[in-house]
């Protein structure tokens, strides 16, 4: 399950102002996106992990990264952080 690490992982972001900042800070180990997330909202993610050599992983929904991050909501995004 791709999803084990970011459940497990003691420092995540969630959503996608946050897991922008971990890539920008440099902290962000993997980025998990959803697949039927709005384009508007992941396409500058995709770009920004692309330029800084981050990891992404994608995941069918953003009910499911929500449900992995222990949310009640759907997530575009998340990371998993340096500790």
């Amino acid at each position: 399950m791709p999803l084990a690490e970011l459940m497990t992982a003691k420092k995540k972001s969630v959503g996608s102002k946050q897991t922008r900042k971990a890539i920008e800070k440099g902290t962000a180990l993997k980025v998990y996106i959803a697949k039927d997330a709005e384009a508007h909202v992941t396409t500058p993610l995709i770009e920004l992990c692309t330029s800084q050599g981050v990891e992404i992983v994608y995941v069918d929904s953003m009910r499911e990264l929500g449900k992995a991050c222990g949310i009640q909501v759907g997530a575009a995004s998340a990371a998993v952080l340096a500790e």
